[in-house]
């Protein structure tokens, strides 16, 4: 997130002044800033052989402009550089704001790769990662380096629960321990798939370049196809021309498990291996589970979205099913072929013998083949014999296939568990345990596949089902999910579908009504179901113990619940609660029905685990999510951590292996300490001791933030000074943008449009507007700053909120606010802006915001120049757009110009690195 240099090298005096000042002690590390540079020139080089020397300077002239504009605070500088954005053709203004997409594309490439060089580089050099032996009751010791672990990792956070509570019950927790992620196909991610497959050549070549000699023919090499790469990037339409049906968007997802994930979480697990027991690891049982689950409602979330229906559901998981086979497949191939280990030495266990004849049993000519190949090597044959049966389940060969995963897992720990004996235990405990792994994270099926649907929907069918009378058309839809859902089990087992999550749920009736329908579809053969409530509004959080109280009495509910150890899932909506009453009153509404909750689930001897319905940005829940788990309330975590992902934030988080994998570890670490006795007496103390200060925030911040979004003629107003109508002309999802079509009411509008149009204007409001008022409110600085250090609800929020502040532009938010002709609302938002702004750089300390955290205000200081530029051109588009004559749109200059709009709104995106 951090530029260094730009489209290439400046020609003039005064350019290389005002960047190299610009640029002047920031401390970009030098081997980023090589990479900046070499990307810039070389995105330089095809503007200029693209367009000429012409467009070249005009993207200098503005990027010359913005930056001068953002150092000095004058109103002149800025009209300077907005004068320069409207000055240019429509035809330019287009190619301008392309050049400066493809120049955040290469950015963002060239900080995501210093962030694997870190990654790598600390890996390297940590002390701990050979060390720890194991004590005599099995658990992992944490002499020689443990302790020193940093806690944000697994290894260090369990050494610290076991500091705490002993190694046997840190033992039991690190067994119990989870976390699911459940990628959603929400519309968010802006670039088209053609771009991102485009990132990530050039991200191979990146690394290929650094590994070649210095002027040699290898990095010629890699430097020519990276220029060819960019001019593919440039001439690529950024735009996608239509919008992705949901079998495209499960494609988009499958490719993050084939190009990183499949492999990645087994590495995961072998990483914290590694760190517990040194040099034991890899030599006996590990002490790490396979503690990642993968969901996905990519295919079955049909909530608003028609394209999704019950053939599309089975589409998906078959995708998946297809993907994991394959991976598995060669998994077992690659694995099977280096077990080149002679009878002789590695004799095999009298259950492995049996497999390998039942297999020369039913398939001779394949096993004289595999014999001929691998002679007297009785370990070999019989991985690759289980490579076949894989490829035959994949097939549909039910003869010669496998039933479930649990026979494959069967059969690999026989393999294991004869290596073992025989000796070869590094075999047994390396490559088969990374199958082992693979087979319990990802079973047949890869993702465990989520249902979704409104809760009116479910009523609407049963009263037309009741009556008795014709069925409408989503009526049958809706029975005919659940014979879907039941066909997956029945191939796949019960992993791979079976939850179904019911939104706005706002009655326990609301979850029967479910498996009613269920019945209705099938009768006594409906599938296995665990119904999840999800909690949206604020009224439905504060309703949420109360209907959990109730639904668990119903006879489905207590017959699944005995059949899972008495395990219920609950999930919390943070988009429509933080639209509902905003951000603050959302974040501390979502936290008491946490509390509640998670008390309520103790005292019944329920094992609860809370789903976080939370996105990318910060106003709809996103920021780092290891600090968001340890400020959560006591037992509300307990060692399982559910949320969802979506979009940009997939990509960015699982998209390359080695930020996947410290991904994974912070997040379990955190999930893991999370239920500490120390960082829940941290936690519950706060909490009742800052009571009254949250019930002052929660008042003052709903007055607040309702003056605004309640104020007469509010909707219209921010549908036209935010670009919110234009953004779903975006084909950035096959889920529309709204529930209705009104713009007269926020009620129909989705979270994630609400959250993107503050965010394109520049102004973020979503993410913090009411948290001044509700400091204001407080009033007592010392204190709040007490509060600050000890609380960590408060610092998690106001962390949050400083970095969503951070990447606001009051001059460039000024312009969005003038489009609307309320001077009223206007100011009111400016007003909140100033008195937010000034709290939370009091309680953060120092002059500006950030200053906390010096890496991070770095990057976001350094991209913003950048990011106004897009800015400037967007407004130039909606300016012309608002004031375009009433009538029919679609072509000549309106076309133009909304064209150029959504080019700028890509741009933002990439620049501000989170759409929704």
């Amino acid at each position: 997130m951090t530029p260094a240099h730009s489209f290439s090298e400046p020609t003039n005096t005064e350019a290389i002044r005002v960047i190299g000042r610009f640029e002047a002690g920031r401390g970009i590390p030098d081997a980023m800033r090589s990479d900046v540079r070499m990307l810039g020139a070389l995105l330089g080089q095809v503007l200029r052989e693209a367009g000429g020397d012409g467009l070249f300077e005009d993207v200098e002239r503005l990027r010359l402009a913005t930056i001068q504009a953002y150092e000095d605070e004058s109103s002149d500088a800025f009209e300077r550089a907005a004068a320069i954005a409207e000055s240019f053709t429509i035809a330019r203004a287009d190619e301008v704001a392309r050049a400066f997409t493809c120049y955040f594309h290469l950015v963002n490439l060239a900080e995501e790769h210093q962030r694997v060089r870190v990654l790598r580089e600390r890996a390297g050099q940590s002390p701990s990662t050979s060390s720890g032996t194991q004590n005599q009751a099995g658990s992992p010791s944490t002499s020689s380096g443990t302790q020193n672990q940093a806690a944000d990792t697994v290894a260090g956070a369990y050494a610290q629960l076991r500091t705490e509570v002993g190694d046997a019950e840190a033992r039991r927790r690190l067994e119990g321990l989870r976390f699911h992620p459940v990628f959603t196909a929400h519309p968010t991610e802006a670039r088209r798939r053609a771009v991102s497959s485009s990132i990530r050549r050039l991200s191979e070549l990146l690394t290929q370049h650094d590994a070649a000699s210095a002027g040699g023919a290898e990095e010629h090499r890699a430097r020519r196809r990276m220029l060819e790469e960019i001019d593919t990037l440039w001439r690529t339409a950024p735009l996608r021309a239509q919008k992705p049906s949901p079998t495209d968007e499960v494609r988009t997802v499958m490719g993050v498990f084939d190009e990183t994930l499949f492999t990645t979480v087994p590495h995961v697990y072998r990483r914290i291996d590694d760190a517990l027991r040194g040099e034991e690891s890899g030599a006996t049982a590990p002490v790490v589970p396979a503690f990642v689950r993968i969901g996905s409602w990519v295919g079955g979330d049909r909530d608003g979205n028609p394209f999704v229906t019950a053939s599309v559901t089975r589409e998906a998981s078959q995708i998946a099913a297809d993907h994991v086979l394959r991976g598995l497949e060669r998994a077992l191939e690659r694995i099977g072929r280096t077990l080149t280990l002679a009878a002789d030495d590695t004799p095999p266990s009298a259950e492995v013998t049996a497999l390998w004849d039942r297999f020369a049993a039913a398939e001779p000519e394949l096993a004289a083949e595999l014999a001929t190949r691998s002679p007297d090597e009785p370990h070999r044959r019989v991985l690759l014999t289980l490579a076949r049966r894989v490829a035959a389940t994949r097939h549909g060969d039910g003869a010669q296939g496998y039933a479930r995963p649990e026979e494959l897992l069967a059969d690999l720990r026989a393999v294991q568990a004869s290596l073992a004996a025989a000796g070869a235990k590094r075999h047994a405990f390396g490559g088969v345990q990374h199958l082992i792994w693979q087979v319990e994270t990802y079973g047949f099926h890869l993702t465990e596949l989520e249902v979704r649907q409104h809760s009116q929907v479910h009523a609407k069918a049963l009263a037309e089902l009741d009556a008795g009378e014709a069925i409408s058309a989503q009526t049958e839809e809706v029975l005919e999910v659940f014979r879907a859902i039941a066909d997956i089990q029945r191939d796949r087992g019960l992993r791979a579908a079976g939850r179904y999550v019911v939104s706005f749920t706002q009655a326990a009736s609301d979850l029967a009504n479910v498996h009613r329908l269920a019945r209705y579809a099938l009768g006594d053969d409906a599938p296995v179901l665990d119904v999840v409530p999800l909690f949206e509004t604020f009224a439905d959080l504060q309703a949420a113990p109360g209907i959990l109280a109730e639904v668990v009495t119903f006879p489905q509910f207590r017959e699944r619940m005995a059949a899972t150890g008495n395990r219920l899932e609950v999930m919390l909506g943070y988009s429509d609660s933080s639209k509902d009453v905003g951000p603050v009153a959302a974040n501390l509404a979502l936290y008491e029905a946490q509390e509640k909750i998670a008390r309520w689930a103790q005292e019944s001897g329920i094992e609860l685990t809370l789903f976080h319905g939370r996105g990318g940005a910060l106003g709809r829940g996103g920021g780092p999510a290891n600090s968001a788990i340890l400020a959560q309330p006591p037992h509300s975590v307990d060692g399982r951590f559910k949320l969802t992902e979506q979009g940009e934030v997939i990509f960015a988080r699982y998209g390359e292996p080695a930020i996947a994998m410290r991904h994974i570890d912070q997040v379990a670490a955190a999930t893991l300490l999370a239920s500490s006795p120390s960082v829940e007496e941290r936690t519950s103390r706060a909490a009742e001791r800052y009571a009254e200060v949250a019930a002052t925030m929660d008042a003052a911040s709903r007055e607040r933030f309702f003056s605004l979004v309640k104020a007469e003629g509010f909707a219209s107003w921010f549908a036209t000074v935010t670009p919110m109508e234009e953004i779903g002309l975006l084909a950035l999802g096959s889920r529309p943008a709204r529930r209705g079509l009104s713009v007269e009411s926020l009620e129909d509008l989705r979270a994630i449009p609400w959250v993107f149009a503050w965010t394109q204007a520049r102004i973020n409001l979503a993410g913090w507007f009411g948290l001044g008022s509700a400091l204001d409110a407080v009033g007592d600085a010392d204190m709040l700053s007490e509060a600050y250090r000890e609380w960590p609800l408060l610092r998690t929020m106001i962390d949050n909120v400083a970095m969503s502040l951070a990447k606001t532009d009051e001059r460039i938010a000024r312009q969005y606010l003038a489009l609307g002709d309320r001077d009223d609302l206007a100011q009111l938002v400016l007003d909140e802006l100033a008195i937010t702004r000034r709290w939370v750089i009091r309680l953060t300390g120092g002059e500006g915001l950030l200053e906390n955290k010096p890496i991070l205000q770095r990057a976001v200081q350094l991209r913003s120049p950048y990011v106004d530029a897009l800015s400037l051109l967007q407004l130039r588009a909606l300016r012309a757009l608002r004031s375009a004559p009433e009538g029919p749109t679609g072509s000549g200059a309106d076309a133009e110009q909304q064209r150029l709009l959504l080019l700028s709104v890509s741009g933002v995106a990439a620049g501000l690195q989170n759409t929704g």
